[in-house]
């Protein structure tokens, strides 16, 4: 049997009072808690708390026995590793360490200070039952908790910051329903819920007072090894050095290779004995927080608690029990839904309300629908409500043609780059009071300023969801309704883009490998990850709708359409007619053929020159010594297409083709002006007016159709319903955290954002909304242009007119300093800075541009006294990393800030030859983590397909 954990102490800053003054406190308190029969239980959170004045008093006690001064001098802590926080601590926003039986302290205390134990008399807990909290007896003798009152208990002097917890907008049935949620373990299997359910009866001090139990671990992000790509297993050993998005790792295979003493990473050379050695088994354990009123301990996360809120460490935290009593004493009511900006404060765009609109339609008459078909109202069966959707990045982006490939197509002038346009769609649906994302859409559109063979094309790079949609039920049509809302959402993105002008759509059915996630981190156990037959499949049907409504006219796949010449077709089968998309699966797989292809020369050429006469040449040099004689007769590119084909081929259903205007059957380019001449008798023909020219001149043989006396009369169709131009009436949308589905990925797992449960999935939706609308600046934005210092948040004044001009408010008051032409205002303060809106977005936009440009500038920049503002500055911040010991990974707040300038501009940055500081580097860090998740993922298919194919023979044998 394991014994209980041990009980949790608070932790406080050690304030230096004078021993006398600080133990008549500590009297006072240690009776108040004997009275109260409660007792601090759990780590605090966000630096809120410290080392229990229990423990205090006893440490002053025990050296007092032991003969020690106990005069003026303050209460000092034996063991120094209680002041420092631990490394999940920081990554949890700071928390401060906890004390328990697992922590590395608690033996250095048991040395020196010992716990007192406070006991509970409560005889009834509270546990759900439906939707409503009620009172359930405990048939052990274990400890319960009963809410007490609060009314005498209250601290005073802590800071009002509305909205530290989302449970401040709630009312009492809410609440009762959000912990009644809580205790259900929605997302883990029936086995894990069910044990944590029966914990209710077994609660004790030690457990969170909202789901009844104790110690929760957060699921360890995944490790991959920055060489070879290959994920490191748990439990096992690695080595690692740097630190945040640029911290290395390396497996056991890669740091034995190291044969010499330093390591080249980034264009950089380390030492190899920096690398630090370590083992896969971290574990995070879910943060706490304490009520201020009745010093109870609960989880953030069941708390919704958000700590970005807690400024300082100082708010004040009322937990969901005590809430409840001031709103039935009448002390309190529940904040307004705007005192925290949610899912629908996000800015509205174009599509975002196209795709609502088409789904609030949708959902109204499928609501009708089964009602009708269960003979009852439709206000007696449940309903879908609550859905935002909404565009939180729409970006323009250059997609670079990886080397090898544009080397074969040099002499066809192929492009080097194609611009696109980059956007991440986010579904929400308020569950039990919290806007929960559902939902998330990464798609690259590129528009008719790109160049072919991406033109109007549009790729769906990413799809993810999680299943907590409400009502889990079956629509009319047979499907779950969750999927009749994705399916509309799709169907609505590409009704938007026809109407702006776009041809096609791709789409890669593929799942997810197993362990990784696409976009929502860490998914629940009860959401299975789809097959790619089913998967594809899943896409089929939404496009069968949407051909239902004309939206779509034609689906096909990458194989048929490019590598097959059958039939009326008259195009060129080659590489170069392929749509190049970034992330998609044939570019990445060409880039490894082509340098297959290139060694094979490599290999017949040493042949030859070592002569035919030589009997010892090795197989894989006599297949060379052919391949090369192929390379002689036949271009690259056919081989290419051959060898693309061959491995295409077995999955070719799985590249999906959407046709949402008409190609041409000769030529197979789709028809945007003009007219298409279609065929009565044969219903996919179409051809372009250049190809039906072409046609007229023609032998009445070699005339549609081909090799057939009878000759088919074609009439025309104008068309004119396609925009000329793709133009995209919404404006940009920047968000460091979706620029990349990586940098969200990233963004989550560093800060166990995780979707396993629904009560993690309602506190990870929260923070990300918060995120997203609380963008992270660059402190020295705002800089004093007097003195040259930092301005703090809401203490400086700015021109009105000039947008660079800000000083401070020491300067401000000074008499006859400040001689400036304009009005100067006062910078926003927290609370004005909260309220945000749409201009407020746009000019935290325009102040990340112009950073941006600044760094740029400066790097290019040659004059000692250049007038460009901030410039000097930001030349010394260069000067200052090139000399700095201290670096960003050993917490230097400089070599930071600029760490997270460059680390912005290297995302963005479109120059092949930039001379921004460390640009070149960090672009090909990117490119390198793109290129193995690539690799990864076309891996993990091609081992579906061979286990695909070994079980195809295993059952014809």
């Amino acid at each position: 049997t394991q014994q209980p954990p041990a009980k949790r102490t608070k932790i406080e800053p050690v304030t230096e009072y004078s021993t006398s003054q600080e133990m008549d406190l500590l009297q006072k308190h240690q009776s108040e808690a004997v009275q109260n029969q409660s007792a601090p239980q759990m780590s605090a959170s966000q630096g809120q708390h410290t080392i229990s004045l229990n423990m205090k008093f006893d440490s002053y006690n025990l050296a007092k026995e032991e003969g020690r001064d106990g005069g003026n001098a303050a209460v000092k802590v034996e063991d120094q590793s209680l002041s420092q926080p631990n490394v999940f601590a920081q990554r949890r926003n700071q928390v401060k360490p906890e004390l328990s039986s697992e922590t590395e302290c608690e033996p250095a205390l048991k040395q020196s200070l010992p716990i007192a134990h406070a006991k509970t008399d409560a005889s009834a807990i509270v546990t759900s039952k439906g939707s409503a909290l009620v009172k359930q007896e405990v048939v052990s003798n274990a400890p319960s908790y009963t809410a007490p009152d609060t009314s005498s208990t209250a601290k005073a002097g802590k800071p009002k910051i509305k909205g530290v917890s989302l449970t401040e907008l709630f009312t009492p049935e809410q609440i009762k329903e959000h912990i009644a949620g809580l205790r259900q373990w929605v997302g883990q299997s029936k086995a894990k819920a069910e044990k944590n359910q029966a914990m209710e009866h077994h609660m004790s001090e030690n457990s969170c007072q909202l789901c009844a139990v104790e110690k929760l671990a957060f699921e360890p992000p995944p490790i991959y090894c920055t060489p070879c790509g290959a994920r490191v297993k748990r439990n096992a050993p690695y080595w690692t050095m740097g630190s945040g998005e640029t911290r290395h790792y390396f497996c056991i295979p890669c740091y034995n290779d190291i044969r010499t003493d330093t390591v080249e990473l980034d264009g950089l050379t380390y030492p190899k004995i920096r690398l630090e050695k370590r083992k896969n088994d971290e574990e995070t354990e879910e943060a706490w927080v304490q009520c201020d009123k009745c010093e109870i301990w609960q989880h953030q996360v069941c708390a919704l608690f958000n700590g970005r809120r807690n400024e300082g460490g100082q708010a004040e935290y009322t937990c969901p029990y005590c809430y409840i009593k001031e709103i039935e004493r009448g002390e309190r009511k529940p904040l307004p839904q705007s005192a925290v900006l949610g899912g629908k404060d996000l800015p509205r765009t174009l599509l975002s309300d196209h795709i609502e609109q088409r789904l609030a339609r949708r959902l109204r008459q499928e609501w009708h629908e089964r009602a009708r078909a269960q003979g009852k109202n439709y206000d007696e069966v449940p309903g879908a409500d609550s859905l935002i959707v909404r565009v939180v990045s729409s970006v323009d982006k250059k997609l670079e043609v990886k080397q090898r490939f544009l080397e074969i197509f040099q002499e066809d002038d192929y492009p080097a780059e194609f611009p696109y346009k980059s956007k991440v769609l986010l579904l929400f649906q308020k569950i039990e009071g919290v806007e929960v994302c559902l939902f998330g859409m990464y798609v690259q559109e590129f528009g008719s300023d790109c160049t072919p063979p991406n033109q109007r094309r549009v790729y769906l790079s990413y799809l993810d969801s999680v299943k907590y949609f409400r009502p889990e039920v079956k629509a009319v049509t047979g499907e779950a309704l969750r999927t009749v809302v994705y399916h509309e959402i799709l169907i609505g993105y590409l009704d938007y883009c026809k109407m702006r002008g776009f041809t096609s759509c791709y789409i890669w059915a593929c799942p997810p490998l197993k362990g990784e996630d696409y976009i929502l981190y860490c998914h629940p156990e009860i959401q299975k990850t789809p097959k790619a037959d089913k998967l594809r499949e899943w896409y089929l049907a939404m496009l069968r709708k949407a051909m239902g409504e004309n939206i779509v006219v034609e689906v096909t796949n990458l194989y048929d359409h490019f590598f097959v010449s059958t039939g009326e077709c008259k195009a060129k089968v080659t590489a170069a007619r392929l749509p190049y998309f970034d992330g998609d699966y044939w570019p990445g797989a060409a880039e490894d053929m082509i340098m297959q292809l290139q060694q094979q020369e490599e290999d017949g050429r040493r042949l030859q020159k070592k002569g035919k006469t030589k009997s010892t040449a090795t197989k894989r040099a006599s297949k060379a010594a052919s391949q090369a004689e192929l390379a002689s007769n036949a271009s690259k590119d056919l081989q290419l297409m051959h060898k693309l084909g061959e491995s295409i081929y077995p999955m070719r259903e799985d590249f999906i083709m959407v046709h949402m205007q008409f190609s041409c059957t000769h030529c197979c380019n789709f028809i945007v002006s003009g007219y298409h001449w279609d065929c009565k008798l044969c219903k996919n023909f179409h051809i372009c007016d250049r190809c039906y020219e072409a046609e007229q001149k023609l032998d009445d043989w070699d005339r549609h159709p081909v090799n057939s006396k009878e000759v088919h009369q074609l009439f025309p169709v104008e068309v004119n319903d396609v925009c000329a131009e793709t133009k995209d009436n919404d404006e940009m949308m920047e968000s460091e955290f979706f620029d990349t589905r990586q940098a969200f990925l990233s963004l989550c797992q560093g800060n166990h954002y995780q979707y396993d449960t629904l009560r993690r999935a309602k506190h990870s939706s929260m923070m990300v909304l918060y995120h997203l609308h609380n963008p992270t600046a660059p402190a020295f934005v705002t800089t004093c242009n007097m003195c040259y210092h930092d301005i703090e948040t809401g203490q400086g004044w700015r021109c009105e007119i000039c947008p660079d001009f800000d000083i401070c408010n020491a300067c401000y008051q000074k008499d006859d300093s400040v001689k400036h032409p304009h009005k100067l205002s006062p910078h926003p303060s927290v609370a004005e800075r909260e309220a945000q809106n749409k201009e407020a977005r746009q000019q935290r936009v325009l102040q990340l541009r112009k950073m941006l440009d600044l760094l740029v500038h400066a790097s290019q920049c040659c004059s000692p006294q250049c007038l460009y503002p901030n410039c000097r500055r930001v030349k010394g911040l260069f000067r200052h990393g090139m000399n700095c010991k201290t670096r960003a990974s050993g917490g230097c707040p400089l070599c930071k800030k600029m760490w997270y300038l460059l680390q912005l501009h290297a995302r963005a940055c479109k120059e092949s030859e930039c001379r921004v500081p460390r640009c070149k580097d960090l672009k090909e860090h990117l490119r390198r983590l793109q290129q193995q998740m690539e690799s990864r993922r076309r891996a993990a298919v091609m081992e579906m397909m061979r286990q695909r194919a070994a079980e195809a023979a295993g059952s014809s044998n």
